[in-house]
């Protein structure tokens, strides 16, 4: 899981919300909090459990019903049917982003105008949003939609190593909690560790605490890549200026370390999963500044180098389609124009020639008369 910009500004806003002290919150409220969530999320744990369950299921021939490397296959196939229902959100942040980049100067403008008065600022920009059919909170969606999932199964899994079921397909086959909480990875070496061990509590440099660290470098290592790449290659100049590029850059080197040192209090299943969808994240992104760049961006302007290498007009702009060579579009079809001179000026209707009078026999003549 990586943080855009408008990610990472959302959190930075919204963590001065959370209550400091949970302990001043009162017990009866709390608990009503917690048995609201515990409701809202059923339905995940419901799909995250049953989800599990069936890819259990299905590489369990292979591997065999017990082994580590069939439940985190599992848990791998969950990511990538999570991430994959998650594409057409990924396209809308990608349209939202970018509509964001382009209203960046008009926003500079009206900081400038209203930099005195934060609500006319505030209510100016949504406007202009609005206007422009630009949403902060779109580029949020993947994010927030997956944390919910993230914390089902770190529930899940977190569960299972203490013997008790989370989700309604766990709670009814006990004794796949019992093998999930067994289940063992590099068993016979050095790197031998259960799915459900953790870094902490610390028990010295043995197979668990070496798998954990190389999960968390992984996992931090590709975050840092694709934001970097991100930063680099597909975002427009002006996006690197000012505060906020400032905020973002600090955010980049930040974020990997704050998600490392969470890392240690996550079980090694939850670590595949975060591992996983990273590396999802990271080759997403790498298709998307090859395939389809952000205009104004180094990355769009290799592609137009590489579409002019290749003979190709780059002015259609990526991700659109071309008429075939050797053919000129005319409406919506594709008319072939080899070995014809087509003229790109106006059209002229040409006039169908005057047909002739047939010329008469001398005896037709003879009968009219």
């Amino acid at each position: 899981m990586l943080l855009t910009a408008t990610e990472m500004d959302v959190t930075m806003t919204m963590l001065p919300l959370l209550p400091l002290d949970l302990g001043m919150v009162p017990m009866d409220l709390w608990g009503s909090i917690t048995g609201f969530f515990e409701t809202v999320m059923w339905p995940i744990y419901w799909a995250v459990s049953g989800l599990l369950v069936l890819f259990h299921y299905l590489w369990s021939p292979v591997l065999g019903a017990d082994s580590g490397w069939t439940w985190s296959l599992s848990i791998v196939s969950l990511t990538v049917v999570i991430r994959a229902a998650l594409i057409p959100l990924f396209i809308r942040q990608i349209q939202s982003s970018r509509n964001m980049q382009a209203l960046q100067p008009k926003v500079r403008e009206l900081q400038k105008k209203y930099g005195h008065d934060r609500e006319a600022l505030g209510r100016e920009t949504m406007k202009l949003y609005r206007e422009n059919n630009a949403n902060p909170m779109a580029s949020c969606l993947p994010l927030l939609l997956q944390m919910p999932i993230f914390i089902t199964l770190f529930q899940v899994i977190n569960h299972a190593a203490i013997g008790d079921a989370a989700g309604k397909f766990l709670e009814d086959r006990p004794e796949l909690v019992s093998s999930l909480r067994e289940a063992t990875i590099f068993d016979g070496t050095f790197l031998q560790a259960r799915i459900s061990d953790k870094f902490l509590p610390f028990s010295g440099f043995n197979g668990v605490t070496v798998l954990t660290v190389l999960l968390i470098l992984g996992m931090s290592a590709t975050m840092f890549y694709t934001q970097l790449q991100l930063t680099r290659k597909n975002m427009p100049p002006e996006a690197l200026e000012g505060p906020m590029a400032q905020q973002q850059k600090m955010m980049l080197y930040l974020f990997p370390v704050i998600f490392a040192v969470g890392g240690v209090n996550f079980p090694i299943g939850v670590l595949i999963y975060w591992l996983t969808s990273n590396l999802w994240t990271t080759g997403q992104q790498f298709f998307i500044i090859k395939r389809n760049p952000t205009p104004g961006t180094p990355a769009y302007a290799e592609w137009e180098a590489k579409q002019r290498l290749k003979g190709r007009d780059p002015s259609a702009g990526p991700g659109k389609k071309k008429s075939p060579q050797g053919s000129r579009t005319v409406g919506d079809e594709a008319v072939s124009t080899e070995g014809v001179t087509v003229s790109d000026g106006p059209r002229v209707q040409r006039q169908a020639p005057r047909q002739q009078p047939q010329r008469q026999s001398r005896s037709q003549r003879k009968k009219k008369r």
